[in-house]
């Protein structure tokens, strides 16, 4: 029996926790216990199946929950019942639905969103998603702790989809950067079982498929199998940009996500945002809005007219300035910093605008993808005097660093992509800055980028022998009045069980701010 789409407990004082759920309902499962009803039917009256099931956190991830799946076709009371191990999916909840039409193939997406709050810190909760004649579905989730409690989450980006097309007997191909390895890498996020996953941009590829709406629908049916379990937060990447899809092209992306509101205008809802677990707030942002590469569908540098910017500033000084938390955790796709040769660079754009931002309200940590490999900074705080703006270490420690004094880069952008550039790294650390852009080249329809070199002496550590991983990050909230850690591991997957080997480890720490 399918347990996780054919069987759903609808009363009495159990619940069922289906395969696949990581250690934070490790033990939830119940037997023997009197009272639950269950039901196995299959789906009536043609409804469309919940599909791409999948889960975000709200502003405050100790209490708000968001349950997220789409249909092509309309559907009827689309709702979430929710519950507790214990008590079972005795609470509905209605879906808000969102729509957009995808320019290219001018088919209609329905995504289904129902918020969930009200709900109790650091606790398990069962949900299933349903709409009128369809199978429900089910999954799990725990809340963040609120206030300071130890916590894992992950990190990676430039994933693709698993999904590849026959092109002829003996080869396969795929027009989104497709590749057997953004499948490995989800098998192993869920043997880590984080609190929640970081997707630093470029999801799916969408945009340089000739199927976009199928590209996104394989990427969900790969993710669903863990995001239906823990909250996958994204980024926006230069490949969520969709000629067509919305004012700016990202009107697919953010109707797939129903991301922590950050009071910007509709047409820029979701690409920037943030959130709290435990002591640490993640803020996510949209780089195509400052960076000069033009890597989308179209050129957008500066769409926001600024806003992202003014919203940074503040989002930053507020946290800060609240003692409740410790670390800033910014999640954002292309970086400020790259060792590789033949690649994206770094973004003369990211260095102006956000760079100075970090620097002036402490920033511990950023996460990012665009280069398709790992690799890790010394702590950074201020500017070489360079054309390029340099980013100046302060921290000699490889392993053990004190964020206090500046803020780690990491580039995780090995997610699975069929283009890894771990094989394309300078010899020596040197770094190509894109300074701007001039006119369009109309080879690639793209405007042609201007690079300058310059040394590295940020960097600390690359690895050229895997172009497949992610980073596990561990939160040691310590004691009152002493330190709090972050400890990292850099693993890197291979093969279709996801096996995992650890490549990089170190330790951030910082002073608690209570």
């Amino acid at each position: 029996m399918d347990v996780s789409r054919r069987t759903l407990i609808v009363g009495g004082t159990s619940a069922l926790v289906g395969a696949g759920v990581g250690a934070g309902v490790t033990g939830l499962i119940t037997a023997d216990r009197a009272g639950p009803t269950f039901w196995q039917r299959g789906d009536r009256s043609g409804a469309p199946r919940v599909g791409g099931l999948h889960l975000q956190y709200g502003a405050d991830a100790a209490s708000e929950v968001v349950v997220s799946w789409h249909t092509a076709a309309a559907v009827n009371n689309p709702r979430v019942m929710v519950g507790t191990p214990d008590d079972g999916v005795g609470r509905t909840v209605a879906a808000e639905t969102v729509t957009y039409r995808d320019a290219a193939s001018r088919t209609e997406i329905r995504v289904h969103h129902t918020k969930l709050t009200g709900l109790a810190p650091d606790s398990d909760y069962v949900y299933a998603a349903v709409h009128d004649g369809a199978t429900p579905e089910v999954g799990t989730v725990r809340t963040a702790p609120r206030g300071r409690a130890p916590l894992r989450f992950t990190s990676f980006g430039d994933q693709s989809t698993p999904a590849l097309d026959a092109m002829v007997a003996s080869a396969f191909g795929s027009d989104n950067r497709g590749s057997p390895s953004a499948g490995d890498i989800t098998t192993a996020v869920e043997r880590v079982s984080p609190l929640f996953h970081l997707v630093n941009g470029d999801l799916c590829y969408a945009n340089l498929s000739d199927d976009r709406v199928r590209t996104w629908s394989d990427w969900f049916e790969n993710n669903s199998r863990s995001a239906r379990y823990r909250p996958w937060m994204p980024a926006a990447g230069n490949h969520e940009n969709e000629l067509g899809n919305g004012p700016i092209g990202y009107g697919a992306y953010q109707a797939y996500f129903a991301l922590p509101d950050a009071g910007s205008d509709s047409e820029l809802r979701g690409l920037w945002y943030a959130f709290t677990a435990g002591s640490v707030r993640v803020i996510s942002l949209a780089n195509d809005d400052v960076c000069y590469q033009d890597g989308g569908n179209s050129y957008v540098r500066g769409y926001s007219g600024g806003d992202q910017k003014h919203w940074l500033e503040q989002e930053l000084e507020r946290t800060r300035n609240d003692t409740g938390i410790d670390w800033i955790v910014v999640c954002m796709h292309q970086t400020a910093v790259s060792t590789g040769e033949r690649t994206n660079g770094a973004d003369l754009g990211i260095r102006e605008n956000w760079l100075p931002l970090f620097d002036r309200f402490g920033v511990d940590l950023v996460v990012c993808g665009h280069e398709h490999h790992y690799e890790r900074t010394h702590a950074v705080r201020g500017t070489l005097p360079t054309d390029t703006l340099t980013p100046s270490p302060v921290d000699a420690l490889s392993d053990h660093i004190d964020t206090s004094k500046g803020t780690v880069h990491l580039v995780i952008g090995g997610g699975g992509t069929s283009i890894p550039s771990n094989k394309m790294f300078f010899p020596e650390p040197r770094c190509q800055v894109l300074m701007g852009v001039g006119d369009v080249n109309p080879k690639t329809g793209q405007k042609t980028p201007r690079y300058v070199q310059e040394a590295a002496p940020w960097s600390v550590f690359r690895d050229r022998d895997n172009p497949c991983g992610f980073v596990a990050f561990d939160v040691d909230p310590g004691q009152p009045g002493g330190k709090t850690s972050m400890a990292a591991t850099y693993f890197a997957v291979n093969g279709p069980f996801g096996e995992l080997t650890p490549v990089d480890k170190f330790t951030l720490t910082r002073p608690r701010r209570d």
